[in-house]
């Protein structure tokens, strides 16, 4: 076994912790930064309750053009003005938009998705780099003290970071509906989440920090410990921080729509995953799926099967549509 103290290992640990943790802060930050910057008119937020409930009852009859993951759109507050010339409908928003404005506000939201594209890619990138960087000088530590390659330690951090991202899954299920959900203090921080967002943050996010509390302290302490059991708090550590880079992608970003996720939301897998969760913001089911990834097989446990597939195939079609 090494040594319990090594200078260069405390100051690479703290340093990759401390890059690691600033890389998820600034990322979360300028994910939200999207929302606020982004005129309000062009950024759809969160659907409400009700309007969520009546698209899953009324699932079959969406129509082709109508994207079942955004609010549709208001309908006009006037009859439409026909001119003697040609046939032409405005609205009084319309008429009152200047279309040099319009167009400066969409090239605006065009620069801003691709800057927190690339923003989403970099931190993506960085702490998976890091992981692998942390991981690859946890195994020289041994190789230069003259040990034999450490492969129970290695596939204990492998196993344990598959582990990790397993039990987040198990526990969000857990501590969705009982501690956010079911208690009345969690759900008075939790409410935010379920009514329609103003401005960039909400309660709700205090919840995204602590749970990256235990996964830090998990890397820290595996990290400058270089024997199986820390080898196996650094993998729990690790599995963790994925399972949360993946969430925030997929809830914060594909969902609910606080950035753009680019290519990700042409994965029919997670567009299922998305709509699943969807479906949770309707209460439709009791609430189900409280969990995320596995979303999907909790609304077939509980007969919601069919609704799931219709929402699917009617987005599906959208994209057809769209494409042609």
């Amino acid at each position: 076994m090494l040594p319990m103290a090594y200078p260069t290992p405390t100051r690479v640990g703290a340093a990759v912790l401390a890059s690691q943790s600033v890389s998820l802060l600034g990322f979360r930050y300028a994910a939200v930064r999207f929302t606020q910057s982004v005129p309000s008119g062009l950024v759809s937020l969160d659907i409400p309750s009700k309007r969520r409930h009546l698209l899953c009852q009324a699932a079959s009859n969406i129509a082709p053009e109508q994207d079942v993951l955004s609010p549709s759109p208001p309908p006009p507050q006037e009859t439409a003005v026909v001119s003697s010339s040609h046939s032409h409908s405005t609205t009084p928003k319309q008429q009152g938009r200047d279309p040099a404005i319009v167009r400066q506000q969409r090239l605006d939201r065009r620069r801003q998705q691709t800057t927190y594209q690339i923003a989403a890619i970099a931190a993506s990138s960085f702490i998976v780099a890091t992981a692998i960087l942390a991981t690859w000088y946890r195994i020289m530590l041994h190789l230069d003290n003259g040990e034999a390659f450490p492969y129970i330690d290695l596939a204990l951090t492998l196993l344990l970071a598959a582990g990790g991202m397993v039990g987040m899954e198990m526990y969000a299920r857990f501590a969705h509906k009982i501690l956010w959900h079911d208690n009345k203090l969690g759900y008075a921080i939790h409410k935010s989440h379920h009514v329609p967002r103003v401005g960039a943050f909400e309660a709700n996010d205090i919840y995204a920090v602590m749970n990256a509390v235990p996964a830090v302290l998990l890397c820290g302490y595996g990290f400058l410990r270089p024997d199986m059991i820390g080898g196996m708090c650094f993998g729990a550590g690790l599995g963790i921080s994925l399972f949360g880079m993946s969430y925030l992608f997929i809830h914060d970003g594909l969902v609910h729509k606080r950035f753009p996720v680019g290519p990700l939301a042409d994965v029919p897998e997670l567009r299922r995953i998305a709509i699943a969760h969807q479906i949770h913001h309707t209460d439709k089911f009791g609430g189900v799926p409280y969990g995320m990834f596995l979303g999907p097989q909790e609304i077939e446990a509980v007969g919601g099967k069919e609704d799931l597939d219709r929402l699917v195939a009617a987005r599906a079609n959208v994209k057809t549509d769209s494409a042609r």
